[in-house]
């Protein structure tokens, strides 16, 4: 089963008021183990970025001025996402959203992949607690340290945690090659065998002897009767 853990970063929080997405950065799950395979790129918005977003996740104009507009970085994204679920926090109202108005702005199709809202999950699975991906990577003892400011990528990765956490906390180190697990099982099964060299035994003339005396000691020994 494959899965895309996305996230965005925006010039602002309302896209009806203007703004533009800078950063989108999406991670694949298969069977909800992170593969290692990732898309990540920032956008150019021309478009003035509000001091609130850059105070959140220090991205600035500058930065953005030599980067792809929006449009060029479609057919890779889309190509990436294929029909897998999104995973995203608060995806439902605002990463999809966003998404799907500059998707139709720029005349493309909209995403309608199956959406994996972990803000929801997290809502039912501790109401009346703090959802937030901070509050959940402190509850689930998730290292914080890189996330200095917010970024797409570090989020989505992040966010990959969060959600096998919240889906039973799966672990990756525990999920084992099924052919070298079958290999180990059947090892379990079937011991390898050992050839022994064959040996070869002697008799002693005192041994032959003894043996000797010993049968004509037995009255009609059967083997008289067959010769």
């Amino acid at each position: 089963m494959r899965e895309i853990v996305l996230d965005i970063e925006t010039t602002g929080l309302e896209y009806k008021e203007g703004h533009k997405i800078i950063e989108i950065a999406c991670l694949e799950l298969s069977n909800f183990i992170p593969t290692g395979k990732v898309f990540q790129t920032f956008v150019n918005p021309k478009k003035e970025i509000s001091a609130s977003a850059k105070e959140k996740h220090g991205i600035t104009e500058d930065f953005l001025k030599d980067k792809k507009l929006f449009n060029e970085i479609v057919p890779d994204f889309i190509k990436f996402i294929k029909d897998s679920a999104l995973i995203a926090h608060n995806g439902i109202s605002f990463d999809i959203p966003f998404l799907n108005y500059e998707l139709r702005y720029n005349k493309f199709n909209t995403i309608n992949n199956p959406v994996i809202d972990t803000l929801n999950l997290a809502r039912k699975k501790f109401p009346g607690s703090s959802v937030s991906l901070d509050a959940l990577c402190r509850r689930f003892d998730i290292d914080l340290s890189n996330r200095k400011k917010h970024g797409a990528l570090i989020d989505a990765k992040l966010l990959a945690d969060v959600y096998l956490e919240l889906k039973g906390g799966q672990q990756p180190n525990l999920v084992l090659d099924s052919k070298r697990d079958e290999n180990e099982i059947n090892k379990l099964k079937m011991p390898e065998k050992k050839i022994l060299d064959d040996r070869k035994f002697f008799l002693s003339e005192e041994e032959k002897k003894t043996h000797n005396d010993f049968l004509k000691k037995i009255k009609n020994p059967i083997w008289k009767k067959y010769n």
